[in-house]
């Protein structure tokens, strides 16, 4: 895979995570970092997609939040 450079303004609290996560060895390098969480997005994205696909429409948000509960995840940020 070709790589092309690009720049980003990141906040400095995030940076400084993903800079930890590399210094850990969570992260092989900043970009592999940002990549990784690109193709999360990207992915979550596209399932969202396919689901709105199956169910005629974007799920009701209560639907979302009891998904996220049930997972023990995070409750989505207010959009």
């Amino acid at each position: 895979m070709t790589a092309q450079r690009v720049t980003v303004s990141l906040p400095p609290e995030v940076l400084e995570e993903a800079r930890a996560a590399v210094d850990s060895g969570a992260a092989d390098s900043l970009s592999a970092f940002v990549a990784d969480a690109m193709q999360t997005k990207l992915s979550r994205a596209r399932a969202l997609r396919a689901l709105e696909g199956v169910l005629g429409g974007r799920p009701p948000q209560e639907f979302l939040d009891a998904v996220r509960r049930d997972m023990g995840l995070p409750s989505a940020p207010a959009a």
